[in-house]
């Protein structure tokens, strides 16, 4: 794919630009306080098509008012002017510090030197939009078409849009309202099953644009958006603010996927399950009772198991809930949970025939240190 790109990172600020025209479609935040980056960038890609990406990290410039929104135009306004476009063929995108204008001098003073080094490096452009990541995401997919993706996330993590900013492209052909069906597919199942702190940023963004050098079929292509986008989702929530641990929720035999679902994100979700997992503490009341607020059709008479990963190695397996009894397996469960690096709770429930997950991360001390740190 002739993908150009490049980004700097310098002390909390970064700057990162992406050339690439195609059809393009986008999922964007349910915040109701949106970024201005999100609503300029929602209004360009209206009409289906973009040449060029260019985001911003340290600085969210959300709840900025005019003035944020102008500065936004002006960000889109570099790179057209570069291009030859216009300046609605461009999308942009922060992630940073809320409440904040943009420090517009540093962008344009750096946007030369961004833009003179675009390359095939899509790595510098990924590190560009890092804020409290401890490593750049990236992930591909090559069979007869290629899909590459990055993005960026740690913190402010939650269902309905993970917090976060990703960016995937391919060199298939799709139209832009098809491209819109199948990104929403794809994140039904990636991005919006993850949960690290329950928080729903104002800058939540997955564009997916579409060079169109390639015919491949509907169903072949989602296969692969859909293994690009939970790999990237994955990595997001093991890079989780201070996590040491990632956790999985499967339930099976749930009334509908819906519920399924619904009742995954709760568990993955609750602060009790995650400092559970944090201190190794098979306490499965804790799953047990936020599977019965998630407001879905549940059986007494369920069964709840523990797996064990390490590297991605099965680790152990117990059984700590049959037929709605508790075990008493919670000392050889505990002994698992140490030699993880991730946690699987399975959960039957012998209602119906769907199945749904989740992926989270435990809760530290470093998240709180972390956050409550952020702006100093």
């Amino acid at each position: 794919m002739q993908l150009k790109c490049n980004g700097i990172k310098e002390g909390k600020n970064g700057l990162g630009i992406v050339v690439y025209e195609g059809n393009v479609a986008g999922v964007f935040t349910q915040n109701r306080f949106k970024s201005p980056s999100v609503i300029v960038t929602e209004e360009h890609i209206k009409n289906g098509f973009i040449e060029g990406i260019i985001a911003n990290s340290g600085n969210a410039n959300a709840f900025t008012g005019k003035k944020g929104y102008r500065n936004a135009k002006r960000m889109c306004q570099l790179l057209a002017e570069k291009l030859k476009t216009d300046t609605e063929n461009i999308a942009v995108a922060s992630t940073g510090v809320i409440g904040v204008q943009l420090n517009m001098e540093w962008i344009e003073s750096k946007f030369e030197k961004v833009y003179a080094g675009l390359g095939k490096d899509i790595m510098a452009f990924a590190k560009s939009i890092m804020t409290t990541d401890r490593f750049p995401k990236f992930a591909r997919y090559e069979e007869e078409f290629k899909i590459y993706g990055v993005c960026k996330g740690a913190g402010m993590i939650h269902p309905n849009m993970a917090t976060m900013l990703a960016f995937i492209f391919t060199d298939a052909r799709f139209e832009a309202v098809e491209l819109k069906e199948l990104l929403r597919n794809a994140v039904r199942y990636s991005f919006n099953v993850i949960s690290v702190d329950g928080e729903t940023s104002t800058n939540d963004m997955v564009l997916l644009v579409a060079k169109g050098e390639c015919e491949v079929g509907r169903e072949r292509f989602l296969e692969g958006l859909k293994e690009v986008c939970l790999n990237l989702a994955k990595q997001i929530v093991r890079d989780g603010e201070g996590a040491t641990k990632i956790i999985k929720v499967t339930i099976v035999n749930a009334k509908s996927e819906e519920e399924a679902f619904r009742g995954a994100r709760t568990i993955v979700a609750s602060n009790l399950v995650k400092t559970a997992v944090f201190g190794n503490d098979p306490n499965w009341g804790r799953i047990i009772a936020s599977l019965g607020y998630s407001e879905i059709e549940v059986n007494e008479e369920l069964d709840l198991k523990l797996l064990g990963h390490k590297n991605g190695y099965r680790v152990g397996e117990v059984e700590l809930v049959r037929n709605g009894v508790g075990l008493g397996n919670e000392d050889f469960a505990r002994e698992i949970m140490k030699r993880s690096d991730e946690i699987e709770f399975v959960i039957d429930l012998k209602i119906g025939n769907c199945k749904g997950y989740a992926y989270g991360c435990d809760l530290t001390y470093d998240y709180v240190r972390i956050n409550s740190e952020y702006t100093t």
